[in-house]
């Protein structure tokens, strides 16, 4: 993901109260719950809370590029400090959900057996604990954000201790794959999956969490060597059809996870904006997963485009968006683009490559866009 700062490009109230607040249905801050609660399971979560989440969500991310500035070379309170300070603007900001990087590199920034602690953090705190403690404070939904496939680069790959799995897999270079200087696990091994419900296990064993969300680190080449000896011994006789099939059932994994530990917890996906390129380059089902039931509570398309992008306009994209979703009860919020605001958008075509410089309010054009449509919320990204 690219560095984000979240900007909303419109003013809009926020409570910092986890009940609803809103009569108004269509509020994009709607406080209603978002999936309606139960009783809890016989394995609660941590404190056996109810979760908190919304309706309509207007969410942040917080990824890992931003650690080193939060948490390296600070103490646990100098951390406590700047995520508050993160988190209280987000709520100003009529933020109500925020996706933290938890597992973003094969790096942990939580309590983990399973893999290395993460390489911004040089403290003896637990940094997932504070966002946690500092997000609830304010009455904000909090999700754990992981990248289930990518790992390390090669060379950090080195100096990570035997001892983890990871590093095993990387040395055998089986279950682990090289690809353009970074290690990335083969989501074709049933033990790769289970890896990634372990870790999945372990974050909501332990921490209260509102949801688990993933976003589109999927397959990271289209070369057949990256599986290949996976593929041989499957019997399968069409790479595509079997590399969609292994993600899928990883993300089916996730989610039956993620719901044996509390069904009231959510999972999210935020895959790429372009449908079709989902399919040709990181095999990801984004019409099953967001079509029916069972495979994740909500879908966050990254529609990282402007309104005049010659291959994907922005509007005809959000149609699309809506019409694969449909009546399947997914909630589908929509990723936006601030980053590129004031920027040549070289891949947009002559039509489009100096629309985010002239056109100065194209965030807010775009929000209105998603507020008429079907859609449950968007994230902007900057």
């Amino acid at each position: 993901m690219k560095r984000l700062i979240l900007l909303l490009a419109i003013p809009a109230l926020f409570s910092c109260s986890a009940q609803p607040v809103s009569s108004e249905e269509t509020s994009l801050l709607s406080k209603e719950p978002l999936v309606q609660e139960s009783q809890p399971p016989a394995n609660e979560v941590a404190d056996s809370r109810s979760p908190i989440n919304f309706k309509r969500q207007t969410g942040r991310w917080l990824p890992y590029l931003e650690y080193p500035e939060l948490m390296t070379g600070r103490s646990a309170e100098q951390f406590r400090n700047a995520v508050r300070d993160r988190f209280s603007q987000a709520a100003e900001d009529g933020v109500n959900t925020v996706y933290v990087h938890v597992r973003p590199t094969g790096d942990a920034y939580y309590s983990s057996s399973l893999f290395p602690p993460g390489t911004a953090l040089d403290g003896e705190y637990d940094p997932l604990k504070i966002m946690v403690d500092e997000a609830h404070s304010l009455g904000l939904s909090i999700h754990a954000w992981i990248n289930p496939l990518r790992l390390q680069t090669e060379e950090d790959m080195k100096n990570i201790p035997e001892s983890y799995i990871t590093r095993q897999w990387a040395d055998q270079q089986k279950f682990a794959r090289l690809v353009n200087g970074r290690w990335y696990l083969v989501p074709a091994y049933k033990e790769v999956r289970e890896l990634i419900n372990r870790e999945v296990s372990e974050i909501l064993d332990n921490y209260s969490v509102d949801g688990i969300h993933i976003d589109d680190y999927f397959y990271p080449t289209v070369s057949p060597d990256f599986d290949g000896e996976a593929f041989a011994a499957s019997g399968s006789s069409d790479l595509d059809k079997w590399r969609l099939s292994n993600i899928t059932e990883m993300v089916k994994g996730i989610y039956d996870t993620v719901k044996a530990g509390d069904d009231r917890i959510l999972f999210g996906i935020s895959p790429q904006g372009s449908i079709p390129a989902n399919y040709n380059s990181q095999y990801a089902d984004v019409r099953l997963w967001a079509g029916q039931k069972g495979y994740c509570d909500y879908i966050l398309p990254q529609i990282y485009f402007g309104f005049r992008n010659e291959t994907a306009p922005f509007e005809k994209t959000l149609r699309e968006w809506e019409d694969i979703r449909g009546s399947s009860g997914v909630s589908l919020i929509i990723g936006l683009a601030g980053y590129k605001t004031g920027k040549e958008d070289q891949w947009a075509g002559a039509a489009g490559e100096l629309e985010w410089i002239e056109d100065a309010d194209i965030i807010e054009k775009q929000i209105n866009a998603v507020e008429n449509s079907s859609a449950d919320g968007y994230s902007v990204y900057y």
